[in-house]
């Protein structure tokens, strides 16, 4: 028999091998369906809308067809791009768990944070169960079994078309991985699902991957730019009303009072929950409402993302405005930012952070030098025998650290200190177990989520009880004190919150938290304000007799008319009438104008009487001294 040409057996070998990478590229995109699912991606999709179910699979397929170029092992490439992905979707699974919300582009940039103090934090929340790490294990142990036993797929003399096809192969996935707008045709709300308010809703219809994918080129495409005409269609509608705050008299003879701002780890007022209306589980807070300022807050995130309400505080900027700004100390490039801090210590304060966590965790470190701060009294600078509770620092301890920073003479100061004792997750065993389970918790809380609860409410507690001793202190003083507590966003304690409902009936993701601001030596009546935490600063400012400052006195001005728009990602958003939309829309343009440091001109010209001429302002200038000099106000 005479025997088949060479060429004859090499095409079938092509063939064969070409076979081998179709079938594993299918069987990748009906596993990725069912490790996703989500019902618009599952296998049962296929025939109906292939696009999605596909699309969600590409990432993955690009990853595996690179490694199977690199390494010739067809088994070991797909089996390590799907173990991979496994454990994304795994991340994912625990953030839905703890947050209610699924994984977004700007979450990755929480690897780099995991050797600066994250992983004590971020570790807590991977779970206790064996279970998923003898997962992890055991893929790992198939990959590398894999590729010691696993014969190469093809020669390795096939070098030259090897780099072409990994050149390829790898440069595909790069664009994808950068964000290059022509994966637009594909990952868009046309072709998919794309809700942009809402990574919740996008993932279930779209998948995780395709989610990721998507919302990662909108980020990319986002372009923060301002259109002056709306500035000054603003400042024109808002001038009378601005100047009017700014031009308030001081208090003759009033020195500028010590300013403490307390930002309370996830502190809500359980109250607001069925289930505990008259439970009264925070009375030193409710004592301090009765005399000052106090009210629902409402921040832009939930059940985490502290920096995003922080931000907001120390700033006057809302994150409403910057849609591509999920992290923002992580991805601020500016060496100055304009803030609260920086205007306070434009009027002779020291200015000061306290926190007792690693101080590089989120980039605080450098943000806080960026903001203003003078000093940060980090972990390290606590003492050694520092009180903790459960897994973190007491609240307790925080207390006593404000306390010994506070001086009796020189400038004043402004100290800024955030709490951890109530972060989450609530699963650890507290110092006093027995206080803990005393805590009453509603029926409708399932017996797996009765613990979270109550550890919840018990390091809540201890922060109110805190509050009533700090403000006594302050009472004591010889110096005025103004103090401004709220929490930061509420705890990710979904289930429960899905079990219980809110007093008010709206959902988590909408539920305001608490604000306070009392003056301890001099309590005065009761106020409820709606705020939202961007506007808080300027609140702070004026009731510390700070007139001068153009841009906060504005957030004041606006404050009954978008305090309620601030919401968590993924909330519905509210309802607006035709002047906040257009007071919303304009205010955008402010905020980017702010940011950037050029808002000066625009205010100026906003503040003085009509036809005074408006010099050109260097954009490096500290923006309300033209302002406030033009108008004849004096520091």
């Amino acid at each position: 028999m005479t025997p088949a040409p060479a060429n004859t057996s090499s095409k079938r070998r092509i063939a064969i091998q070409a076979a081998l990478v179709v079938a594993m590229v299918a069987a990748f995109v009906l596993l990725t369906g069912l490790l996703d699912g989500n019902q618009g991606v599952s296998t049962s999709q296929l025939l109906s809308q292939p696009k999605f179910p596909l699309a969600n699979a590409v990432p993955g397929v690009l990853l595996a067809l690179l490694l199977l170029v690199l390494t010739r092992r067809i088994l070991f490439s797909f089996g390590l791009a799907y173990l991979l992905q496994a454990v994304v979707y795994g991340v994912n699974a625990l953030k839905v768990e703890n947050l209610g919300t699924p994984l977004l582009p700007s979450d990755f940039r929480m690897v780099g944070q995991l050797s600066k103090g994250g992983l004590h934090i971020l570790g807590s929340y991977l779970p206790h169960s064996a279970w998923p790490y003898l997962a992890i294990i055991a893929g790992a142990a198939l990959i590398v079994t894999a590729w010691r036993l696993e014969p190469p797929l093809f020669a390795r003399r096939t070098g030259g078309k090897r780099l072409l096809a990994g050149g390829l192969a790898g440069a595909t996935l790069a664009t994808l991985l950068l964000g290059v707008p022509g994966w637009g045709n594909l990952y868009n709300g046309r072709k998919l699902w794309l809700e942009p308010w809402s990574a919740a809703a996008t993932t279930s219809h779209s998948g995780l991957m395709s989610s990721l994918v998507m919302f990662h080129l909108q980020d990319r495409r986002v372009k923060q730019k301002a259109d002056p005409r709306a500035v000054d269609s603003l400042l024109a509608s808002t001038g009378d009303a601005v100047r009017a705050r700014m031009q308030k008299p001081a208090a003759d003879g009033t020195a500028l009072p010590d300013i403490v701002v307390i930002q309370s780890e996830s502190f809500f007022d359980p109250g607001a929950m069925h289930g505990y209306e008259n439970a009264h589980l925070t009375p030193n807070l409710t004592r301090l409402e009765a005399e000052g300022m106090s009210g629902p807050l409402h921040v832009p995130t939930y059940g985490g993302g502290t920096i995003r309400t922080e931000f907001e505080v120390l700033t006057g900027l809302s994150l409403r405005y910057f849609g591509n700004m999920q992290f923002p100390y992580l991805q601020l490039n500016n060496k100055v930012v304009p803030s609260m801090v920086r205007a306070l210590r434009s009027h002779g304060y020291e200015t000061v952070a306290i926190h007792g966590n690693d101080p590089t965790f989120w980039n605080r470190n450098t943000a806080f030098k960026a903001l203003g701060f003078d000093r940060f009294v980090s972990q390290s600078s606590f003492p050694a025998n520092a009180a903790m509770d459960g897994k973190y620092m007491a609240d307790s301890a925080m207390t006593d650290e404000i306390m010994a920073q506070l001086k009796d003479s020189g400038p004043p100061q402004f100290l800024f200190a955030i709490s951890l004792e109530a972060h989450g997750p609530y699963d650890v065993t507290p110092k006093d177990p027995a206080a803990r389970d005393a805590i009453p918790v509603p029926a409708t809380v399932a017996a797996k989520d009765k613990v979270e609860v109550q550890n919840y409410i018990y390091h809540i507690q201890h922060a109110d009880q805190e509050l009533g001793r700090l403000a006594a202190m302050l009472a004591k003083r010889n110096r005025p004190t103004l103090l401004l507590f709220y929490g930061d966003h509420l705890p990710g304690l979904t289930d429960a919150f899905r079990a219980t409902g809110f007093v008010d009936g709206q959902e988590m993701l909408s539920q305001p938290g608490t604000w306070l601001l009392v003056d301890p030596r001099n309590p005065g009546n009761a106020q409820r304000v709606d705020m939202a935490s961007w506007m808080l600063p300027g609140l702070l400012l004026e009731r510390a007799g700070v007139h001068d400052e153009a841009y906060y006195a504005l957030t004041q001005v606006l404050a009954p008319s978008l305090a309620k728009l601030t919401r968590a990602p993924g909330a519905p958003p509210a309802a607006e009438d035709a002047q906040q939309k257009q007071f919303d829309s304009e205010m955008a343009s402010v905020a980017v104008l702010r940011m950037k440091g050029k808002l000066d001109k625009h205010l100026l010209a906003s503040m003085l009487p009509a036809n005074t001429a408006v010099a050109q302002q260097d954009d490096d200038e500290n923006q309300s001294m033209p302002v406030s000099a033009a108008m004849g106000i004096h520091r």
